[in-house]
């Protein structure tokens, strides 16, 4: 299942913030890396996991690669995670309109 994958890629917290920060847009990996308790290295190694997981993609840009979150990606999971909204949504609606015992002894 790719979202297993991809809520396994999201489980690492350095991996959580490398994908938080592209959130602002595409990035390289020395921009990533900045101010990160990992070296860059780490911060490609982390960057590969969430490409294999389908939630980055990169391009080349000169001699380096820039990394942005993949919106295909990010949409199969939202939309996975959007089946448990609505699924919550209708049970509310339910209880919500389930006529109330003591207005049915009133009655």
């Amino acid at each position: 299942m790719a979202n297993a994958t991809a809520f396994a890629a999201l489980a690492d917290p350095t991996r959580r913030e490398v994908f938080e920060r592209l959130a602002a847009g595409p990035r390289s990996v020395g921009d990533l890396a900045q101010d990160l308790p990992v070296s860059r290295p780490a911060v490609s190694q982390h960057l590969k996991v969430l490409k294999a997981a389908g939630l980055v993609t990169d391009r080349p840009e000169g001699a380096r690669r820039v990394y942005q979150i993949d919106p295909q990606g990010l949409g199969q999971l939202r939309a996975w995670l959007d089946r448990f909204w609505d699924q919550a949504l209708e049970a509310f609606k339910a209880e919500v309109e389930k006529p109330d015992d003591d207005e049915e002894d009133e009655a």
